[in-house]
């Protein structure tokens, strides 16, 4: 990268050290501090319940600096996981410098990094959710020769009194400008400051979902990233969401991640695009059509989709989101520009026409490498996912399609081409498994499915108990039924999981 590539980096650790963020050292960071009139260091952590931890330091002198950057401190590991006992739960936390970012909402110049956990003996802890997934990714490319990508597409919910000018049309936000759109320039500051911290973000846009209940305005939002190598992908999408809540608090909103919040509305997503790279090159296509080597990673996909919810899929409101005729998934399935599938494969730019010359006669010919966009799109998952178990079971589930011998035959077996859920497609929607519909369920199939999670110690077997025991202490294996038609139950569920994940 050049000077002028690094000036126009978001991240102004980035645009004054002159190097990309991978390449941080411990003494670019004493040096930012110095020479930027910072004062304080933030370590950040995921913890159990996926949402980010912060441990503050009022930086002395620089010899406790040096220290803290070096040695990290000490955490209470039995407060943030169910997995550690709490006899031995002391733990480390150590920062990774390559994830330093000023603090955009502090007074006080701050210097933010997120951190790995280290056990007493000094090794990385084997349950940490983010060395779950380094395991995976590592694992991925020891059996394919490949790197796992991944981005995220984060919808949400913005909250506010409603002022009766321009008025939104019900369930028809997509895309929506001002002044019908209300919240696009809080979504405009939130894509900023989260660029900010380092997050390589597509596009943010106005959603489906609006509607007004009770005096108030509910704005769906989106904000979609670009593909990355998965350990980023989840760290960018933790970030984002701590953004997202903060500048809602500093402008007196209120946001959800909840994957649903009415009935009859729009649910939010958090669809996980994927791809493969070789040596730079995206391994999705092969002359213009999906690869093998893609119809593989779907296969995986397909083989373990049931105890992916496990993941992706955390509280009892996910299942209230997962059923027919609301754009999500409800049956193990794939297929191309379809959204009514469990893994769709988005439109590709394969066609070899120079569109941006048909729209501007007045440029040269140009030819772009537009193959590095072809991904697959995973879109049972939610808000309520811990980001770094689901990007770690996907990458499992992709490499498993490596694994398999038949894995061709499975990807042609659940390819579908039309609305499964259309009445005349009812003796083929009737051939497809389908997804788990509780907590619950989704702890059986977990259960019946670990042994592919925890091989080659990927996942720990503590975090697969600790995780089944979790989905199964909501007791929800019959809640759909139970609630169904009672507006007062289900506000109660509502309000129970607003703020999840």
């Amino acid at each position: 990268m050049n000077e002028k590539s690094f000036a126009m980096n978001a991240n102004p650790v980035v645009a004054f050290l002159q190097k990309p963020c991978a390449a941080f050292t411990k003494s670019d960071i004493v040096r930012y501090i110095e020479e930027n009139g910072v004062k304080m260091v933030n370590f950040m952590y995921p913890g159990g319940d996926g949402k980010l931890k912060t441990l503050n330091f009022v930086i002395n002198d620089r010899p406790y600096l040096e220290t803290i950057l070096t040695c990290g401190e000490r955490v209470d590991g039995s407060s943030l996981f169910t997995f550690v006992q709490a006899g031995s739960s002391d733990l480390y936390v150590i920062p990774r410098f390559s994830t330093a970012f000023l603090d955009p909402f502090a007074e006080i110049p701050t210097l933010c990094m997120l951190c790995s956990f280290f056990d007493k003996d000094g090794q990385l802890l084997e349950s940490a959710p983010e060395y779950t997934l380094a395991k995976a990714c590592r694992r991925f490319k020891d059996v394919t020769g490949m790197e796992f990508h991944a981005m995220g597409e984060l919808e949400y919910y913005v909250i506010f009194e409603d002022d009766g000018c321009f008025p939104a049309i019900d369930q028809h936000g997509y895309h929506e400008s001002a002044p019908y759109a209300k919240a696009n320039e809080f979504r405009a500051r939130c894509m900023l400051y989260i660029a900010q911290t380092g997050g390589q973000i597509k596009y943010g846009h106005s959603e489906v979902g609006n509607f007004v209940l009770d005096g108030l305005v509910y704005e769906q939002n989106e904000i979609e990233f670009l593909p990355v190598c998965a350990e980023d992908a989840a760290d960018q999408l933790m970030l984002a969401k701590w953004v997202i809540r903060n500048l809602a608090y500093e402008m007196g909103l209120n946001v959800t991640f909840a994957p649903k919040i009415t009935t009859g509305k729009a649910g939010s997503g958090l669809h996980i695009h994927m791809r493969i790279m070789k040596d730079g090159k995206n391994m999705m296509l092969h002359e213009g059509h999906l690869s093998d080597e893609a119809r593989r990673m779907i296969a995986g996909m397909m083989e373990l989709a049931p105890s992916i919810t496990a993941f992706g899929n955390k509280n009892p409101m996910s299942y209230f989101r997962l059923v027919p005729h609301q754009e999500a998934p409800t049956n193990v399935c794939w297929g191309d520009r379809n959204r009514s599938v469990l893994v769709r494969v988005p439109l590709g730019w394969t066609t070899n026409v120079d569109m941006c010359r048909v729209a501007n006669p007045q440029e040269q010919p140009i030819h772009n490498d537009t193959t590095m966009k072809q991904t697959v799109e995973m879109r049972s998952p939610d808000g309520s996912a811990d980001l770094y178990q689901l990007m770690a079971g996907l990458c499992v589930a992709c490499r498993h399609g490596f694994e398999m011998e038949n894995a061709l035959n499975v990807a042609e077996r659940t390819y579908v081409n039309v609305n499964i859920h259309d009445r005349e497609n009812a003796e083929r929607l009737a051939q497809l498994e389908q997804l788990p519909d509780s907590c619950a369920a989704s702890a059986d199939c977990l259960e019946r499915q670990r042994a592919w999670y925890e091989q080659d110690g990927v996942f720990s077997a503590a975090m697969i108990d600790s995780i089944i025991a979790q989905l199964r202490s909501y007791g929800d294996r019959t809640l759909r039924a139970d609630v169904s038609g009672s507006r007062e139950e289900l506000q109660k569920l509502v309000n129970q999981y607003f703020h999840c994940g």
